[in-house]
């Protein structure tokens, strides 16, 4: 699965990219070069870590699940013992 930016996020990535080089590099980088790079890191980097937020997403939904059964719980066959306590009051 290619991993696609919309058209804004990634005008704005590509400006990050060439304010990074502008800040941290000798030379500036052109906004064709910028986005090239930027496709280049989308392909090549960017399966990772896709990859690791699906594996923590994955990790914090299984831990909610396990925990569904205390939240959602409800007491089995309470009605006699209901009856019971409203009789002696």
């Amino acid at each position: 699965m290619a991993i696609e930016l919309h058209k804004q996020a990634r005008q704005q990535a590509i400006e990050s990219i060439q304010r990074y080089f502008e800040a941290h590099m000798d030379e500036p980088i052109g906004n064709v070069a910028a986005g090239g790079l930027l496709g280049f890191f989308l392909q090549e980097i960017g399966p990772a870590i896709y990859n690791q937020g699906v594996a923590d997403a994955q990790e914090r939904l299984q831990a909610r699940v396990a925990e569904l059964d205390i939240e959602v719980h409800e007491d089995e066959f309470t009605y006699w013992a209901a009856q019971q306590r409203a009789a002696k009051r």
